[in-house]
């Protein structure tokens, strides 16, 4: 495993970055393939080509191609990501053995460049189109062509002296984009990076820097007051339950976001029906009957049937859809090679389950790759968003759509946000909730939206979260202490404060009267006091933490010992010890001490919190959930993530005690228990007994002043 990061971080790769990638198997293993057995070792790879094998290695789905691209690579023939994306293409498209090398490398542009000049020619010669924004132009090289995109300034005519005058602020200008049909390697030279440099920062502007989260329709709002639809792909109905769409659209509005609308893919049932009948027309789409365990994996053999009568199709697909095939007998599939390589996905498959929208109405149903792109047609979608595992689903989602002649979205892809000592797979929490690791999808150790509702994370901070991290296509890994820190910048604006003693000493104050009890008003928010206030009882017994007392002083210690006495938090009282009460085995039980009121003596050196005639709750300290950063890294852990589970992840405290000013408190509810932490109360509470969940611990160290 050492020799292998070093061998990637040696060609170019940081050591995070190649951490990552081993944790990939079948990525390290093409990679280091690749390095090792083509490129003769590390020492013949310089950092240019260490990248180009990378981004090879990660896109390429069939392995039988690695040799042919990696020695492409090594000889100088492909270096550059719009050659690699031709030659990517070239055998995602030719399957089948032997590859014409000819074909191969007249695809991939070999040996061929085009100048700024021939370029500069394409746009002015008068085959130009002008579509909206765009323009096309046709440059002839041999018989193929080349796509390649630029955007231009320059084409809204000369510069003027105003725009060569200095700004402090980017003017915006139209950009028009030029769609360049070549067939080969497009070399640009320090002319043109010099202009692709000055379109840096000019995509679509979703929203101020820093501000999505501000954005009303799910954190992305675009240009002219754009709408946000959640739509349910509910498109097998074994999986789909109502309670989980409900589920969903609550915490959708909990984040504070309201849809424009609520749709289903059940809704376009039978538009999607009709939509397939024309793909079948077409000679798109075919019957087949190859079982499901034919068609796993990315080699599976073609199928017999994919070049039948596009007549005999449309009669076999509507007997599939009057229930006269058995499940698994027969599905429609699509004629299309996906970008990960695998060949003719399925369409439409045979399930005899109820659907919970549409009941038994339909017994064929079709799938994601199907479904997705052309209910975004169907419901006008602009730009669809989505992980970056949807990225080689790409070339499907804009095939289908011109295959029927509809209207074709945007698909934009991102990369996860993944936060370490945690999981985030919806399999993997799966696992844990059915070992009993934890609960529910709600236990607040995880980082579901529910549990971190239920551990009392405000929706203001998730966003606020989101937004200091942003949006990047790349993988990201962040630390959960950046999240707890907007929890704490939230929490301490809007949770009001109150005492509680998570593990209660009894002090006797031996002076007061038997029958004292007075009010002590205690601000919700200290630094504002005009938020208001509550009162708490103070009486001749009050509790404070264990932690708060020492029987032996300690150097730099200064709360309650022996020989220092130590205020009272809004009580205004200072206690000193006058006797230590202990049990049989020694412990400590109880303390009498005296008290004085605080303007008559000497400032001590701490005031701690207390509480008199408070109420006993639970209280649920939450740990990481696992013992190592990355728990799903087999160099972290050798075992698997359920072998990394922390033992004191969550720790139950049964007889906390919290003052009275808590009673009446609702589920959610948040509170700053004082040099404690930050709390919110559960949903296991009951009438007789309130239950905490702490939420985040203070930035201070809780043990300390």
């Amino acid at each position: 495993m050492a020799d292998t990061l070093t061998l990637f971080t040696f060609i170019g790769l940081s050591e995070q970055k190649a951490k990552e990638t081993l944790k990939n198997e079948a990525l390290s293993s093409a990679l280091k393939d690749a390095i090792t057995q083509n490129v003769n070792g590390a020492s013949g790879v310089d950092k240019a080509m260490g990248v180009m094998l990378y981004s090879m290695a990660s896109r390429l789905k069939d392995t039988k191609r690695l040799p042919l691209l990696t020695d492409c690579i090594a000889q100088g023939k492909i270096c550059t990501e719009l050659q690699l994306a031709a030659a990517l293409d070239f055998v995602k498209s030719h399957p089948q053995d032997p590859i014409n090398q000819r074909e191969f490398e007249e695809a991939c542009g070999v040996g061929v460049v085009i100048t700024p000049e021939q370029i500069e020619d394409a746009v002015s010669d008068h085959n130009c189109l002008f579509l909206f924004s765009n323009v096309i132009c046709d440059v002839k090289i041999g018989d193929k062509l080349w796509v390649y995109s630029l955007k231009v300034l320059h084409l809204l005519g000369p510069k003027t002296e105003a725009d060569l005058e200095k700004k402090t602020k980017v003017r915006r200008r139209q950009i028009v984009q030029i769609i360049i049909l070549v067939n080969g390697y497009i070399h640009i030279n320090r002319k043109w990076k010099s202009l692709m440099e000055q379109l840096k920062g000019e995509a679509l502007k979703f929203h101020k820097a820093g501000e999505n989260y501000k954005s009303e329709d799910f954190l992305f709002f675009f240009a002219n007051n754009g709408i946000c639809y959640l739509r349910y792909d509910d498109t097998n109905p074994e999986k789909e339950e109502e309670k989980y769409f409900t589920a969903i659209r609550d915490m959708v509005e909990w984040l504070g976001y309201k849809p424009y609308a609520v749709t289903h893919a059940s809704d376009n049932f039978q538009k999607l029906y009709d939509l397939a009948v024309i793909l079948i027309g077409r000679g798109l789409a075919y019957v087949c009957h190859q079982k499901g365990e034919e068609l796993k994996g990315h080699n599976a053999p073609p199928s017999p049937w994919r070049d039948r009568p596009m007549e005999e199709s449309l009669v076999l697909f509507e007997r599939m859809k009057k229930g006269m095939f058995g499940e698994g007998e027969a599905t429609l599939r699509m004629k299309i090679v996906m970008e990960d390589g695998k060949m003719d996905p399925v369409a439409y498959r045979i399930k005899y389950t109820a659907h919970h929208r549409t009941g038994d109405k339909w017994c064929i149903y079709p799938t994601y790759d199907y479904t997705h792109c052309l209910c975004d047609s169907i419901e006008n979608i602009t730009h669809s968003l989505c992980t970056k595992e949807f990225q080689a689903r790409r070339s499907s989602y804009y095939w289908l759509c011109n295959a029927v002649d509809v209207y074709c979205p945007v698909q934009w892809e991102y990369g996860r946000l993944n936060l370490t000592y945690t999981v985030v797979s919806k399999r993997k929490i799966i696992k844990l909730v059915e070992t009993g690791v934890v609960r529910d999808w709600d236990d607040p150790r995880l980082f579901t939206l529910t549990a971190l509702r239920r551990r009392g994370f405000p929706p203001e901070a998730i966003n606020n979260f989101c937004a200091r991290v942003g949006v990047t296509v790349s993988q990201t890994t962040t630390e959960p202490h950046l999240l707890e820190s907007c929890v704490r910048d939230v929490l301490n604006d809007t949770a009001p404060r109150a005492m509680a003693v998570l593990e209660p000493l009894k002090v006797t104050i031996t002076n007061l009267p038997d029958d004292f009890k007075a009010g002590v008003q205690v601000p919700n928010f200290p630094a504002n006091e005009a938020k208001g206030s509550h009162t708490v009882s103070f009486t001749r017994i009050v509790f404070i933490e264990q932690g708060d007392f020492r029987e032996v002083m300690e150097k730099g210690y200064k709360r309650l010992t022996p020989d220092q006495p130590v205020g009272l938090r809004h009580a205004g009282y200072v206690i000193s010890v006058q006797k230590v009460i202990k049990d049989s085995s020694g412990k400590v039980t109880e303390l009498e001490v005296t008290c004085c009121r605080s303007d008559k003596e000497e400032k001590p050196k701490a005031f701690i919190h207390w509480v008199s005639e408070p109420l006993v709750c639970e209280v649920r300290l939450y740990d990481r959930l696992f013992l190592h950063k990355n728990p799903e890294d087999p160099s972290e852990v050798p075992n698997g993530y359920l072998s990394d589970i922390n033992p004191d992840s969550l720790q139950i405290i049964s007889g906390a005690l919290v003052d009275t000013s808590v009673t009446g408190a609702q589920v959610f509810d948040k509170f700053q228990f004082e040099r404690v932490g930050y709390f919110s109360l559960d949903s296991d509470s009951t009438k007789d007994k309130l239950v905490f969940n702490r939420t985040v611990t203070l930035k201070e160290d809780p043990g300390k002043i």
